[in-house]
């Protein structure tokens, strides 16, 4: 039986509001996003970023989970591609290598992005690998020996412009990084 009229009936209430929240989720699977906003993209998508006058594939670990998970169980990386670690505020950083096969080269950057120190990483060496600086924004790890291989050294710069954008990309707050 239907109530009467100006009574609202909560299972059509319901059935409405699920209508309303599956067609939503149909457009966000779709990938429509409303005008003048774009997608977000998954963890494993890279960006491309300038770093002096190289351009690398990045992918960007931010969450905790991200970082915590890193490279690990990669069994290789493309020639340009790499991860970069973001963190929210300068610190002293410190990597290891544990579950990682590859061997790799982190670069530590400042928070106005510029190489600082590059050291190199061993695959499964669990022995932590220090930035000198306390004053480390962002790492980014790539194949060992890319650094020297490519003259990318102390004082490189990265498009923090580009990782502003990569970090909105991934759904995340440029301002919470100081960007």
């Amino acid at each position: 039986m239907q109530p009467p009229f100006g009574r609202s009936n909560p299972d059509r209430i319901r059935a409405t509001n699920a209508a309303i929240l599956s067609a939503f989720a149909l457009l966000v699977a779709a990938g429509c996003a409303p005008e003048g906003e774009s997608e977000i993209v998954p963890p494993e998508h890279r960006f491309p970023l300038s770093l002096g006058d190289h351009t690398v594939h990045v992918e960007l670990a931010v969450t905790q989970e991200e970082q915590s998970q890193g490279l690990m169980f990669r069994e290789e990386l493309t020639e340009d591609a790499g991860m970069l670690f973001v963190s929210y505020y300068p610190r002293r950083m410190s990597f290891f290598m544990r579950n990682t096969p590859l061997p790799l080269d982190i670069g530590y950057f400042s928070a106005e992005g510029v190489l600082r120190e590059v050291h190199r990483l061993y695959p499964y060496d669990e022995t932590p690998v220090r930035s000198q600086s306390s004053q480390i924004q962002f790492a980014l790890e790539m194949n060992q020996g890319w650094y020297s291989e490519n003259g990318v050294r102390r004082g490189a710069e990265l498009d923090l412009e580009q990782l502003t954008e990569a970090l909105r990309r991934r759904g995340f707050s440029p301002e919470d990084f100081g960007l």
